[in-house]
């Protein structure tokens, strides 16, 4: 059995309020009486890709007794990304990485489009995903990434999603070792389906979204949008048992 954290939208900016959220789900986690396998971060780690705001993410991410693996979202910056917490050379093209726990592989891909709040791999972000999942033949494995690439039903978080989602569903499609697909941007916790495996949204730790049916989830974003930054940060715990998915979402006071 492989129990993995999954967490998502930091947006850790060097103000308190942020960094009190961030610092109470990782605490939740440095104190949990047996350990998971791996934790993952799907993007939106800093809220303006300021170096800085890099080195506040390495400070907390490295209290965790855990593999640690995460990927950039729409408010990352790819340069700086690469630069505090990969300790690699700036560059501005996408950030895809490999990890390996517990006998899995994840596949750690870069849906941001630098400038917009929409997400897309491009074309070598998906030859790297196929590659990577061919050679990872036999070995469960994971995907994850930043924007959804489906419809969660509310119609700004859609338009924000991640286009052009059929060619990432071709490439699922093409091994069956992909056990899920994690991923964040929504600030909200969802399950669904994609390319007929599970894909699991985690809850945002900066704020949570109100759906449409909810007090404030019609809001547009000249309003202050659907977010709500009162609701508790949360994340969720997948458990991998003979490649069954399970997920359990908690939130920390």
């Amino acid at each position: 059995m492989t129990v993995l954290a999954h967490l998502s939208d930091l947006h850790l900016d060097g103000g308190s309020r942020n960094a009190d959220r961030a610092a109470r789900v990782v605490g939740h986690l440095r104190e949990l009486p047996r350990p998971v396998d791996a934790v993952l971060v799907t993007g939106d780690l800093a809220d303006h890709g300021e170096p800085a705001e890099y080195a506040e993410v390495a400070k907390l991410l490295d209290t965790l007794p855990y593999p640690v693996f995460h990927c950039p979202g729409n408010h990352d910056s790819r340069a700086a990304y690469r630069s505090v917490l990969l300790g690699e050379e700036p560059s501005d093209g996408p950030v895809n990485q490999v990890g390996e726990a517990a006998g899995a592989v994840f596949a750690l891909c870069d849906t941001s489009i630098p400038g917009s709040g929409s997400g897309r791999m491009d074309d070598s972000t998906i030859a790297w995903l196929d590659e990577v999942l061919a050679e990872a033949a036999g070995r469960p494995a994971f995907v994850a990434f930043h924007h959804p690439p489906s419809v969660l039903h509310h119609p700004l978080l859609d338009e924000i999603r991640q286009h052009e989602a059929a060619r990432l569903a071709e490439v699922v499609a093409r091994h069956p070792d992909v056990v899920g697909l994690f991923c964040g941007h929504a600030h909200t916790p969802a399950v669904t389906t994609f390319a007929g495996r599970p894909l699991v949204v985690a809850p945002g730790v900066v704020s949570a979204l109100a759906l449409p049916w909810e007090p404030g989830g019609d809001a547009g974003w000249a309003e202050g949008g659907p977010l709500d930054y009162d609701r508790p940060p949360g994340l969720a715990f997948h458990v991998v048992d003979d490649r069954r998915l399970t997920t359990h979402f908690r939130f920390c006071p």
